[in-house]
C-alpha cells in the first residue's frame, strides 16, 4: 500500500515527449523480439528471453515512461526513475538548470530525469534569439514582425528545459505560502519497478549458468 500522502495535484505535469516515444518504440521492440523467442525459441531460448524481458521492461518504463514531474497547489511530486520523491512548495529552496535539471529541498538535491537538459537546444535558441535582436533593431524604435511572432520585445525565448524551470520556480514562489504546501519532503522507493528488474537479472544469471 502505498505510503505517499493522498492530495489533489494540479494539471501541470512535466515529462520529456521524446523519451515517452522512445520508450514506447522500445518496448514495442523488446517484446516483438522476446515474444518471437519465447514462442518460437528451442532450448533454453525461450526461458533466457523471458527472463531477460522481465529485466528490461521495467528498466525501459523506469528510465522514458515513468519519469515526471507532477506540480499541484500544495505539493511538488517528483517521478524519477527508481524514486518518487514528495515536496511541499514550502521546502523547496531551489530549483535550476546547468547540465542537469535540480531540485534543492529540506538541504538535499534531487534529479529531474524528465526535465533533460540539451545544451544544443540552449545552443539553438541562444542562436535564434540574437538574430530576433538584430532583425528588431530600428532607428526608430519599431519591432519587426520576426521579434513580434518570438515574444515581443524584452521577451528572448528559452530552451524547453530551462522554461520548464522558470515555471517551477513561480509555481514554488506563488504556492509556497499555502498551508498545504508546509511540510518536509519525503522519499518513497518504486519496488514495483526494482522488484521484477532484479527477479529477471537473476533469473537471466540462473538460466546461462544452467547452460
Amino acid at each position: 500500500m502505498s505510503t505517499e500522502p493522498q492530495t489533489t495535484y494540479a494539471d501541470r505535469v512535466f515529462r520529456s515527449p521524446a523519451a515517452f516515444v522512445g520508450g514506447i518504440l522500445l518496448l514495442v521492440l523488446a517484446l516483438w523480439l522476446g515474444g518471437d523467442a519465447v514462442l518460437r525459441g528451442e532450448g533454453n531460448t525461450p526461458w533466457r528471453a523471458l527472463a531477460a524481458l522481465l529485466c528490461a521492461v521495467p528498466l525501459v518504463v523506469a528510465f522514458t515512461l515513468r519519469p515526471a514531474v507532477y506540480a499541484g497547489t500544495g505539493l511538488l511530486r517528483v517521478r524519477n526513475p527508481f524514486r518518487t520523491i514528495t515536496i511541499p512548495w514550502a521546502a523547496v529552496e531551489d530549483v535550476r538548470a546547468s547540465y542537469s535539471s535540480e531540485i534543492f529541498a529540506g538541504g538535499k538535491k534531487y534529479q529531474l530525469w524528465s526535465v533533460p537538459v540539451s545544451l544544443r537546444s540552449r545552443k539553438r535558441v541562444a542562436n535564434r534569439n540574437s538574430r530576433a535582436a538584430k532583425a528588431s533593431d530600428d532607428p526608430y524604435g519599431r519591432i519587426s514582425s520576426s521579434a513580434a511572432a518570438r515574444g515581443g520585445a524584452g521577451q528572448p525565448g528559452r530552451a524547453p528545459a530551462d522554461q520548464t524551470i522558470a515555471d517551477l520556480r513561480e509555481l514554488a514562489a506563488l504556492n509556497a505560502p499555502r498551508p498545504e504546501a508546509q511540510g518536509t519532503p519525503t522519499v518513497r522507493w518504486a519496488y514495483e519497478i526494482m522488484a521484477p528488474a532484479i527477479a529477471g537479472a537473476i533469473l537471466l544469471i540462473v538460466v546461462f549458468a544452467m547452460g
